[in-house]
C-alpha cells in the first residue's frame, strides 16, 4: 500500500497509479466522502453539461472536408436533404 506525505500546506499528492485506479484524469474534480472510522472515500466527479457531452459520440467513419460540410449545410438549408 502506497504511503503519502502531507506537505506543510496540508496537501497530499496521489501517485499516478492511484489516480488511474480511481479513473481520475488531470483537471478533473473529485468528491470526498467522510466514512466511519476516519476513512475518506475519493470519487471522480461525474462530468455535466457540455463536458459530459464532449467525446460521448464515436468518431465519424470519414472526416469531412470544410467544403463537404459547407455543401451539406447549404443543401439542408435549401431543403434538399433531410
Amino acid at each position: 500500500m502506497p504511503t503519502l506525505t502531507v506537505t506543510a500546506k496540508g496537501q497530499i499528492t496521489l501517485r499516478r497509479e492511484l489516480l488511474q485506479y480511481l479513473g481520475i484524469r488531470p483537471g478533473q474534480q473529485v468528491t470526498v466522502d467522510k466514512l466511519a472510522g476516519g476513512v475518506l472515500a475519493l470519487h471522480a466527479k461525474a462530468p455535466h453539461g457540455l463536458e459530459a457531452f464532449a467525446g460521448c459520440l464515436p468518431p465519424p467513419a470519414k472526416a469531412l472536408s470544410l467544403d463537404e460540410m459547407n455543401a451539406l449545410v447549404s443543401d439542408a438549408w435549401a431543403g434538399q436533404r433531410k
